[in-house]
């Protein structure tokens, strides 16, 4: 099927030309016909089926010019009501369709005057909607359509009051369109009461996990889960990470402990204020911003092209939800990777979400120490090769050849590494309590400028401690690792803990072990 046997405007052909549609996906081809026929619909489709074109296109075809919104758009979070706003105004270019996003943490005054001028097509969330609604500054009298996108995650969300809210608002002969990952009762309840004779449109979930997403699952144990990721993280190298966790504690828990082990990684969850939110986003999708970790509601709707892995830390309670996550990678024809931790009383849950999204997750086994060196090794040269290639070393070679009268160049070479990288291996787990070192954690690194010198001198006149009780000092771009003492490292902590150092205030706490040797 293609998009001409749709019989679609010239105007809405050239857009979806431009935009690169080829031919529509299956939720496409089946939702298409009935919704331009004036048929309410139920979509049962996931993440990455392309279903905002699926009501996107015969919105813009249906679209009538008035006084008042012809269509309205519900989203359960701010980031798909402007994804899917833009993506409608793409559709809509060349038939002049109007279309505005609508939610809160903006100015309401610039929707206001937006409103005033004319919309045709309100994508918003349910509370700023309500909200315009009792402003009366959005008027539902002249609705055709409305769009419950999303509707499970709008439920979890605690929306369900709003919506019926909202569609009492609207003309009784509204056509209404339903797309949900999921049908839990209340979602099949606001069917029944709102909706006429819907036609059911469903994609298998075969059809959504893209082809170029290579699937594995690691089994560990539940107390050995941050260390299996962090090997799993060195190893893989992503470009980009999403790291799914339960609950908005365990997300707080391992991104921070994934800083504390030098991971350039953050929090995503529903407690983030919008600022807070919008900061994050922002520095992952411009890779400022390696790893996030985050929970299901808080990372729907995100749509970054160049996520390369997907962690499940925790096993997805359903398969839906599986579906769901690895859809975040494998965007726009790339290729993605989907890696599930699971503990040993999760295989048959495992087994139930093979078995339901017709798919299978390759079983595999847990990077050793030697993969995690071989790793660490490859990026050194990848490092050193880049800045070989781009001449950036050049103001260092008068120095070289200095050194190079009384040392041999291998030995020049591999001291310039340990100053660069630190050590080349990492200690086995239990070694510090051998030695009776502590490992220490500094939020201060390379790009603070900072030197061994000056982390030395610090905590030696903080905490009146002799140099030579300090060990090994690893600097790491945005973090540094200094070992102790055990009995001193109480001392250091309070001493050096909130210091002024290099312009920028640092934290010091204890460090958990980044590679343990009772995970080979």
């Amino acid at each position: 099927m293609n998009f001409e046997d749709f019989s679609l405007t010239k105007e809405t052909m050239k857009s979806i030309s431009e935009i690169g549609f080829e031919e529509p996906t299956p939720i496409q081809a089946s939702a298409i016909p009935l919704v331009l026929s004036g048929s309410d619909i139920i979509g049962q489709a996931q993440t990455g089926t392309g279903k905002t074109a699926a009501f996107g296109i015969p919105i813009v075809e249906k679209c009538r010019k008035g006084r008042h919104p012809f269509a309205i758009i519900l989203e359960p979070t701010r980031e798909l009501a402007v994804q899917v706003a833009q993506e409608i105004n793409r559709i809509g270019k060349y038939r002049k369709v109007t279309v505005l996003p609508v939610y809160g943490g903006k100015s309401i005054e610039n929707q206001i005057k937006a409103l005033k001028r004319g919309v045709d097509v309100v994508v918003g969330t349910p509370g700023r909607i309500i909200d315009h609604m009792n402003r009366n500054t959005l008027s539902l009298s002249d609705i055709a359509v409305v769009v419950l996108d999303e509707a499970d995650e709008m439920l979890n969300m605690g929306f369900i009051d709003d919506i019926e809210i909202i569609l009492k608002a609207t003309p009784a002969a509204r056509q209404t369109l339903l797309f949900s990952a999921t049908m839990p009762q209340p979602i099949m309840n606001i069917a029944k009461r709102y909706m006429k004779t819907p036609e059911k449109v469903r994609t298998s979930a075969k059809g959504v996990i893209v082809p170029k997403i290579k699937q594995a699952f690691y089994e560990v144990k539940e107390g050995d889960k941050i260390d299996a990721l962090s090997r799993l993280l060195d190893v893989e190298d992503p470009q980009l990470a999403i790291v799914f966790c339960h609950t908005k504690r365990e997300v707080d828990e391992v991104a921070m402990k994934l800083q504390q082990m030098g991971y350039n990684a953050n929090a995503l969850h529903g407690d983030f204020t919008q600022a807070r939110r919008d900061e994050v986003m922002h520095k992952f999708k411009n890779g400022l911003l390696d790893v996030l970790v985050a929970t299901d509601v808080a990372a729907r709707g995100l749509d970054i092209q160049n996520v390369t892995h997907v962690i499940n830390y925790n096993i997805p309670q359903n398969p839906e939800n599986y579906i769901h996550r690895i859809g975040r990678t494998g965007r726009a024809g790339k290729a993605g990777m989907a890696i599930t931790l699971v503990t040993p009383r999760e295989y048959r849950h495992l087994k139930l979400i093979e078995k339901t999204a017709q798919t299978t997750i390759g079983r595999k086994k847990l990077p050793s120490t030697e993969d995690v060196i071989k790793a660490r090794e490859k990026g050194i040269l990848k490092d050193i090769s880049e800045i070989i290639g781009n001449k950036k070393h050049s103001d260092y070679l008068q120095m070289v050849k200095g050194l190079a009268e009384e040392f041999s160049s291998g030995d020049i070479a591999a001291a310039a590494l340990f100053a660069a990288y630190g050590e080349a291996r990492e200690q086995p787990a239990d070694y510090h309590e051998k030695s009776g070192m502590v490992r220490l954690f500094m939020t201060i690194g390379r790009k603070d400028k900072i030197k061994v010198a000056d982390i030395v001198k610090s905590i030696a006149s903080e905490a009146n401690i002799p140099y030579s009780k300090i060990g090994n000092i690893d600097v790491l771009d945005k973090f540094t690792f200094v070992e102790v003492p055990a009995d001193l490292a109480e001392r250091v902590i309070r001493s050096v803990d909130d210091m002024m150092m290099k312009g920028k205030r640092i934290k010091v706490q204890e460090a958990r072990a980044r590679d343990p040797q009772t995970m080979a």
